[in-house]
């Protein structure tokens, strides 16, 4: 179905039309917030937030972007926000791993070092705010610097400088576990 005729069916009241919008757009949303939190009582309340902020702003959605990305920058905003009130957590509950499984397949026979997992879950925590936002977004999500600065208000050019500081600390975070091939 066309985008821009469900926002009108959604702007019109009609219940079925926001349950389809939502359906479209959730697991997206729920996997950028539960890479950014790490867990995932938080990233289901932050992607039912998320849903309430942007039905409650759908009028003002101009169709500059797409859909997916002006969500995307809303949940961004309520999950930063949202660690704000909580606190940064600096431990994760749950493994990377547990939320690569719901978008990579697992790779038969291959397992990573178990304290390379937790070393680079932790890693990624250590983040400054910006920067692993942007790692998360473009490195796991698969985002477009363009799309990052559109979702973090950044410009474009902040999005490439933040994830190749992003990447540098945690080459450095990680750099024992290169071994042979540091140079």
């Amino acid at each position: 179905m066309d985008e821009r005729r469900l926002i009108e069916r959604v702007l019109a009241g009609e219940a079925g039309a926001e349950r389809e919008l939502y359906d479209a757009h959730v697991d997206r949303v729920f996997r950028l917030a539960f890479r950014m939190t790490g867990r995932e009582d938080l990233a289901q309340d932050f992607t039912q937030d998320a849903f309430i902020r942007a039905f409650e702003r759908l009028h003002e959605f101009r169709g500059d972007a797409a859909l997916a990305t002006w969500l995307h920058t809303i949940a961004a905003s309520v999950v930063m926000n949202g660690m704000r009130r909580v606190k940064r957590f600096r431990t994760r509950e749950a493994e990377l791993d547990d939320g690569l499984a719901e978008v990579v397949p697992a790779r038969a026979g291959r397992q990573a070092e178990p304290d390379l997992k937790e070393r680079l879950a932790r890693a990624i925590d250590a983040l400054p705010d910006g920067y692993r936002a942007v790692f998360l977004m473009h490195d796991v999500e698969g985002y477009t610097h363009e799309e990052i600065g559109a979702a973090l208000g950044v410009q474009p050019g902040t999005s490439k400088a933040q994830l190749s500081r992003a990447r540098a600390k945690l080459r450095d975070a990680l750099a024992d576990f290169a071994g042979e091939w540091v140079q």
